[in-house]
C-alpha cells in the first residue's frame, strides 16, 4: 500500500467521495490555470492526513519496540522521530509537486514554522515534565505537534500564491 492509497482510504473515511479523482462532493473543483490540474480549495485535509499519518508512524515505531524489547532494545527518539517523520511527510510532498512555481515562500515558511513551533513545544514539555527532558521526549513531541503545523502553514502559502 503506497501513501497516496493511504490517503485515499483517509478521505474515502471522512466523506462521500467520487471514486474519479478521489476528492470529496463538497468541495467545488478548480481548475489551475498554471497546470491545468484539479485542486482543491480547502486546505486541511493534508493536516488530517498529516495527523493519521504521524499516528500510523508511532504504531509501526511501537511495533519496533515490541519486537526488540524481548532483545534489550528499545528505539532511541531519533529512530522514533525518523520513522514517524518519514512516513508523514506524504501529505506536505503532494502539496509541494502540486503547486505551481511559487513554492519557495511557502517552503521556507513552513520550516520557519516547523522550527518555532517544534522550539516552543520542546521548552514547554521540558519545563512542565523535567525528569523526561533528558532522553530527548519533549523534542519529540515538539516535532509531532510542529509537523501537521507547517503542513497547514505550506499549504495555506500554496494556496494563497495559487488565488492570487
Amino acid at each position: 500500500m503506497t501513501i497516496s492509497d493511504l490517503l485515499q482510504t483517509i478521505r474515502a473515511a471522512s466523506g462521500n467521495v467520487r471514486p474519479a479523482d478521489g476528492y470529496s462532493d463538497d468541495v467545488a473543483d478548480e481548475k489551475d490555470s498554471v497546470s491545468g490540474s484539479i485542486r482543491r480549495p480547502s486546505w486541511d485535509h493534508p493536516v488530517v492526513a498529516t495527523v493519521a499519518l504521524e499516528l500510523g508512524g508511532l504504531a509501526v515505531s511501537g511495533l519496533i519496540a515490541l519486537v526488540g524489547w524481548p532483545f534489550g532494545w528499545l528505539p532511541d527518539t531519533d529512530v522514533v522521530l525518523f520513522v514517524t517523520g518519514f512516513i508523514a511527510i506524504g501529505p506536505a510532498a503532494e502539496l509541494y509537486s502540486g503547486a505551481g512555481p511559487p513554492r519557495r515562500l511557502a517552503v521556507v515558511a513552513a520550516l520557519l514554522a516547523l522550527a518555532a513551533v517544534r522550539l516552543l513545544v520542546t521548552a514547554a514539555v521540558n519545563w512542565a515534565f523535567p525528569a523526561l527532558a533528558d532522553p530527548g521526549l519533549g523534542s519529540l513531541v515538539g516535532y509531532l505537534v510542529a509537523l501537521p503545523i507547517g503542513v497547514a502553514v505550506l499549504a495555506w502559502f500554496l494556496t494563497r500564491a495559487n488565488a492570487a
